[in-house]
């Protein structure tokens, strides 16, 4: 049982990398597992939402650990918007040392670049979550309208894309000048200031915004 459980996840990783979660159905992971029951991914996982979440939970561990040791390392010694930055992408480029590692960074940036959650391990705001201990430690650093304008999660799309690219176009003999550059740029994401420009037109959005029906409905 555990062997079919296994083979799904492999086949589904790999098809997710290939083609795109939209371009794969549970029919197709379930004949490349070679799984003798036609509704094997809905037993053993409910569903695409929940075989995403175990394919996560195989290399989020890993990264998850990474991530608190640097940002760790941070919080003793002190350190700058780049350090921060480092501790977004060195967790996440340290998968794209093996084939699977580079599946899942393809599937992880899949998830991220949509409009909506495609599954609960997806979620940015799970305060176990390294990811959300980075995003708490980022804050302090940003101006309020760069923070008002989720720039911590421009930095985190940015990063994931470039990784998938990156692990699409790979294996790679050395990673470390990709690596570094990718670290230089979002430190530069958070770091850039909101312009006088952009800061007006936020403003108009959120006036606008507070007189909407809706937001009039939702406010106490």
């Amino acid at each position: 049982m555990n062997g079919t459980r296994e083979r799904l996840l492999d086949a589904a990783l790999r098809l997710y990398a290939e083609r795109g979660l939209d371009a794969v159905s549970l029919r197709e992971i379930n004949q490349a597992a070679g799984a003798r029951n036609a509704t094997a991914v809905q037993y053993h996982f409910a569903g695409r939402a929940g075989i995403i979440k175990a394919i996560f939970d195989r290399h989020l561990p890993d990264v998850d650990a990474r991530r608190h040791a640097l940002l760790d390392a941070y919080e003793a010694a002190g350190g700058g918007v780049r350090d921060l930055a480092a501790a977004l992408v060195r967790p996440l480029a340290s998968r794209l040392a093996d084939q699977a590692g580079r599946d899942f960074l393809q599937l992880w940036a899949d998830v991220i670049n949509r409009p909506g959650p495609v599954a609960a391990a997806a979620a940015l705001d799970d305060p176990a979550d390294s990811l959300h201990r980075w995003r708490a430690l980022v804050e302090p650093l940003l101006e309020a309208d760069a923070a008002r304008l989720h720039r911590r999660f421009t930095a985190i799309l940015y990063a994931s894309i470039e990784l998938a690219r990156r692990a699409r176009s790979g294996p790679h003999t050395d990673d470390r000048l990709f690596t570094s550059y990718l670290i230089d740029v979002v430190a530069a994401i958070l770091a850039a200031p909101v312009t006088e420009e952009t800061r007006r037109l936020a403003d108009e959005r959120d006036a606008a915004r507070s007189q909407s029906p809706e937001h009039t409905r939702q406010t106490p």
